[in-house]
């Protein structure tokens, strides 16, 4: 897998309030808020990036207030998902 890295300044870096050791952790976390605030990342791929399980995805999302990207179309697909599953079983 391709990855990309970003340069950041020390002394940028060393303005944030966070811990050295968590840099990493939570600037991908951000990042990953960030682009799916934007509607430039999907919840799942945010979610991969920022390294977090669904759930605590969904927390942290809460946590932020940031809406999910959820529509009437996605609910109905979803239904009919869930209805196609429903029939296998």
């Amino acid at each position: 897998m391709k990855t990309l890295a970003i340069e950041i300044p020390e002394e940028i870096l060393c303005e944030l309030k966070i811990p050295k050791q968590r840099w990493r952790v939570e600037l991908r976390k951000e990042l990953a808020l960030q682009l799916y605030r934007e509607n430039l990342l999907s919840l799942g791929n945010a979610r991969r990036l920022a390294g977090m399980t669904k759930i605590d995805f969904h927390n942290l999302l809460g946590e932020r207030h940031i809406p999910r990207h959820y529509d009437l179309e996605d609910y109905e697909t979803d239904l009919e998902n869930l209805e196609k599953w429903e029939g296998t079983r």
